[in-house]
Order: structure tokens, then C-alpha cells, then sequence
């Protein structure tokens, strides 16, 4: 391509690159607002203008992306921009939003700094860029991107156990990382380019068996995998999910899942369609693992925000279902998914904070006892969020769940791989499962008096009425689930 094309393709791709741009620069100007604002207003009211500043950026790149005209590939097919990729790029910034809105109406013992605002932001770059991302080279670098900002969100305090979990959140991410970029060389050497949406890509890894394929692809599926917190790389979860302050938990267990379960999908499907079949069955054993594995392991929990983690290690499974189901109505289904998830787990970590204020701030199981007659409304929230992190009617958990589980089961009957039917049985038995840890806290707080009286703090309302608010979505949108379908079937 002459020069002057490749000038003028760089430019016609800024329209589509804005949102990214945008949050670029407000990452930059907040961190020169950080020391102005600190040394001339003073540490508090700094972190006040900065919260509202990085919510602002994130409400104008979410508009952004919706209202941006430009479809199609950027940057000389560096990336591609679609309308799934906004949709995304939208549950990345609500996220985003939520959690710094929360956090500022919920202020702890040890409040957040102000890097915590700036992480935020440097995250979401990565997040916007790894759902356009359609070269090797920009999916690894948006990785990489997100990894770092995550791992230093998970050490931002100077405890030990933060800087315990930030360690091992980084030595798992290496590990996963090169393993990562040593299957996308492999994949550089079959195909002679980066860029899995170019017809090359799957013509020339069609002429190779479908076994190296499959060691190939599995080999770079390994960073997403460590991402969506998927066996056997989920063992970083636990650990980093306890180090984090509560809502940086929370903002992991939605926002680079969603961002990387796009890439996954593409990378699937940049894949010979004669080759499916021979990474399907890897991908069945793993999400088989991943829900067993997390269900299992969430019985045994005594604290709450550990049982949530390996929760999220299960609703990765269950995720990944709707990916190896390799066909439309299971991407649709997982999208689908992916979009719920985001009010129910984000209400899940939320409320559990709140009511934990409530017992002095313990985050221990048993110390919930007592609390659904003291505090009915975020008890009654909590209820229903368990109720839909399990998949039970009337909520939209439930709706998540039979999409999820249809598009697997019609997969079977065009395949008829065992493992399909095998994934389909035992991951609806634990769901069954999960009833068991799941309702362990409503029904401590409402069947067992209160352990002993301890002393409470004021919570905002603003805090409550988001968690509340999330809640009452969850359950509109099992009653009305039309609209986010239809929106999702123009994909």
C-alpha cells in the first residue's frame, strides 16, 4: 500500500480510536491534576475532584464509543470495531463507573488513594483496547496492559497481605503471559501473519493436523484463560480477590472478563471451522474443571469475599460454555451472560460490604448471623443476588443460565461429543451445588441470632441505593429481558 494510502487510512481510523484517545488523555491530565489539586486544595478534596473527573472521562468514553459512526478495521487492521466491541467497551465503562461511585460513597479505615483513580483508568485503556484488538501483537499488548494496572490495583496498600497477593497475582500472570506469547509465535510460524481476521490466517493453519492446531491454540488461549480466571490458571483468584480493597475485586470479576471473552471469541472463530472440533473437547474438560473446581472450593469458605472469588471461577465456566458451544446462539448466549453478570456480581460484593460494616467490619461467614432482621432491605438484596448467582427464577441469573445451557445442548445434538453431554449433566448438577454455599449467608442472617453486638458504622446512601438499585435490575431483567437480546442478535 503506497504511503500516502497508509497515511490516510491512519487517519480515517482516529474516528473509530477516539474513546481510547480520550481516556489517554484523561489518564495524563489526572495525573497532573493529582499534584496540583493535592498540594492547592489538599489531600481530600483532591481525591474528591479526581473521582468525579475519572467518572466523567469514563461516562464520555462509554457516550463516545455508542455515538462513534466508524465501523470496521483501524489502523491497518491492527483493529477491528464493531458493534460487539462497543457493547463491551459499555459493560467495561459502567463497571469502571460503578466501582469509583462506590467506593467514594463507602469510604474504610484505609481510604483509597488516588492511584487507585488513575489504575482505574490506565485498566480501561486496556480493556477498550483489547475488544478491537485483531492482531496478535495489539491482543498481547492490551493483555499486558490490563495485567500491569491489575496487578498494582491488588498491592495499592502497603499491607503484607496485598503485597502477598499482588506477588502472586504477577508470578501467575508471567508464567501465563509467556506461555501466551509462545503459542502466538507458533501461530506467527504457521500462518506467515498476526492478523486472525486476514483469510490467510485460516487457510494456512488449515494445511497443519488438527492436533498441533490444537496444542497451538491452547498454548495462546493461556492469557485468557489466566484472565477469565479458568483451571488451571485460577489459582492467582482467591488470594488476589482477598489482597484487593472490595470494590477493586469487584471491578476484576466483571470488566477484564468481559474484554477478554470478546478476544476469545475471535480468536475461536479466526480458527478453520474443520479444526473446531479439536479444540472444543479441550475447552469442555476446562470449563468442566473450572465449575466443579469453584463450586467445590466455595463449600469450604469461611470468609465472604474468598467464597465470591471462587464463585467467580465457576461463572468463568460457565462463561467459556457458551464459547465452546462454537456456534451463534452460544455466543450470543455468553454475551448475553456476560452483560448480566455485571449488575448481579458488582451487587454481590457490594452488598456484602455494606452489611459487613454492619458486624464491624468482619468479613467472616458466621459473623452475617443476625443481620436480616437488623437490616431487611440489604438482606433481602443479598438474597436475591444469591439467588441469582446460583440461576433460580425470578431473576435473571436464571435466564443467563438456560441460554447458556440450550446453546450447549443443540451443539451436542450437531456434534454428538461426549464431552458436550458430560459438561451439559454436571454443570447443571452443580449448579444444584451451589445452593449450598450460596444461601449459607441469607440464611445466617435471618435463621441464626446475631453472634454478638458489635459496633456499626453510618453507610451512605448513596452506597446502598447503588447496590439496591443493581439488585432491582436483576430482577427487571427477567421479567424484560427482550430488549438486551434484541440489541445483542444485531451483533
Amino acid at each position: 500500500m503506497p504511503l500516502t494510502d497508509q497515511l490516510q487510512d491512519i487517519l480515517d481510523s482516529l474516528g473509530g480510536f477516539g474513546p481510547v484517545v480520550w481516556l489517554s488523555m484523561a489518564f495524563s491530565v489526572g495525573l497532573v491534576l493529582d499534584l496540583v489539586l493535592t498540594h492547592l486544595a489538599g489531600a481530600e478534596r483532591a481525591q474528591k475532584w479526581l473521582a468525579a473527573f475519572a467518572v466523567l472521562s469514563l461516562i464520555v468514553a462509554a457516550i463516545w464509543a455508542i455515538l462513534t459512526p466508524v465501523r470496521g478495521f483501524l489502523f491497518l487492521h491492527l483493529l477491528f470495531l464493531d458493534d460487539q466491541a462497543v457493547f463491551i467497551q459499555v459493560i467495561v465503562a459502567l463497571a469502571g463507573i460503578l466501582v469509583i461511585v462506590y467506593d467514594y460513597f463507602s469510604p474504610r479505615d484505609i481510604p483509597s488513594s488516588p492511584p487507585f483513580l488513575h489504575l482505574i483508568l490506565g485498566l480501561t485503556i486496556g480493556l477498550f483496547l483489547l475488544t478491537t484488538s485483531v492482531n496478535l501483537l495489539a491482543i498481547y499488548l492490551s493483555l499486558e496492559l490490563v495485567s500491569v494496572s491489575s496487578y498494582l490495583l491488588t498491592a495499592l496498600s502497603r499491607s503484607r497481605k496485598a503485597s502477598e497477593g499482588g506477588m502472586k497475582y504477577l508470578l501467575f500472570g508471567a508464567i501465563s503471559s509467556a506461555l501466551m506469547l509462545y503459542g502466538m509465535s507458533f501461530l506467527y510460524g504457521l500462518t506467515g501473519t498476526m492478523d486472525i481476521s486476514s483469510p490467510v490466517f485460516g487457510i494456512e493453519l488449515a494445511k497443519n493436523s488438527g492436533f498441533v492446531v490444537a496444542v497451538v491454540s491452547m498454548l495462546t488461549l493461556a492469557g485468557f484463560l489466566f484472565k477469565l480466571s479458568l483451571v488451571p490458571f485460577h489459582v492467582w483468584t482467591p488470594d488476589a480477590y482477598d489482597a484487593a480493597p472490595l470494590p477493586v475485586a469487584a471491578l476484576f470479576s466483571v470488566a477484564p472478563k468481559a474484554a477478554v471473552l470478546l478476544a476469545l471469541m475471535r480468536l475461536i472463530l479466526a480458527l478453520p471451522s474443520e479444526q473446531f472440533v479439536d479444540i472444543q473437547t479441550p475447552l469442555a474438560v476446562i470449563a468442566l474443571a473450572s465449575i466443579a473446581l469453584g463450586n467445590l472450593s466455595a463449600l469450604w469458605q469461611t470468609d465472604a469475599k474468598r467464597l465470591l472469588a471462587y464463585s467467580t471461577i465457576a461463572h468463568a465456566g460457565f462463561l467459556l460454555v457458551g464459547v465452546l458451544a462454537l456456534n451463534k446462539p452460544g455466543f450470543q448466549a455468553a454475551l448475553f451472560y456476560m452483560a448480566t453478570y455485571l449488575p448481579i456480581n458488582l451487587a454481590a460484593f457490594f452488598l456484602i460490604d455494606l452489611l459487613s460494616r454492619h458486624n464491624g467490619g468482619s468479613l467472616t461467614i458466621a459473623n452475617f448471623a443476625g443481620l436480616g432482621t437488623k437490616h431487611p432491605l440489604l438482606a433481602v438484596s443479598l438474597t436475591v443476588v444469591m439467588l441469582a448467582l446460583v440461576g433460580l427464577p425470578p431473576t435473571v441469573g436464571f435466564t443467563a443460565k438456560l441460554l447458556i445451557f440450550s446453546a450447549l445442548f443443540n451443539a451436542y445434538e450437531i456434534t454428538g461429543n461426549g464431552w458436550l453431554l458430560a459438561l451439559f449433566g454436571i454443570g447443571l448438577l452443580n449448579a444444584v451445588v451451589s445452593l449450598a454455599y450460596y444461601l449459607k449467608i441469607p440464611f445466617l442472617m435471618f435463621f441464626r441470632p446475631a453472634v454478638a453486638e458489635v459496633s456499626t458504622v453510618q453507610v451512605s446512601p448513596v452506597a446502598v441505593g447503588i447496590a439496591v438499585g443493581l439488585t432491582g435490575l436483576v430482577i427487571i431483567l427477567f421479567f424484560s429481558p427482550d430488549w438486551l437480546l434484541n440489541w445483542i442478535a444485531t451483533f
